[in-house]
């Protein structure tokens, strides 16, 4: 008789995957697209700071929709750990003013 741990292939262990492929502390884009409206901006650079208070809001870049409706807002922040990029890309995609964050 045979026990069952006899015709249990053996496998080897998956490769150990890195958490992460950013090196951190590293500069990070987001991009942050929303309604052209008054207060957008200063939004999420307001979010930015929270997250990253040495921000410089002078990096920001500003490009608009073609038919001028909407505005997309990049913001470069000093990203410290996965952690941290998880919820700033929570916050932002929560806020009532944004409708896409990359």
């Amino acid at each position: 008789m045979t026990s069952s741990s006899e015709n249990t292939p053996k496998t080897k262990p998956a490769p150990a995957q890195p958490e992460s492929l950013i090196e951190y502390p590293s500069q990070f884009p987001i991009k942050v697209m929303g309604l052209k409206a008054e207060g957008y901006v200063h939004a999420i650079t307001v979010i930015a700071h929270q997250f990253d208070p040495a921000f410089d809001a002078a990096t920001i870049e500003l490009r608009e929709s073609k038919g001028g409706k909407y505005l997309g807002v990049t913001i470069t922040v000093t990203a410290t750990s996965r952690e941290q990029l998880d919820e700033l890309y929570r916050t932002l995609s929560t806020h009532p003013m944004v409708k896409v964050v990359l």
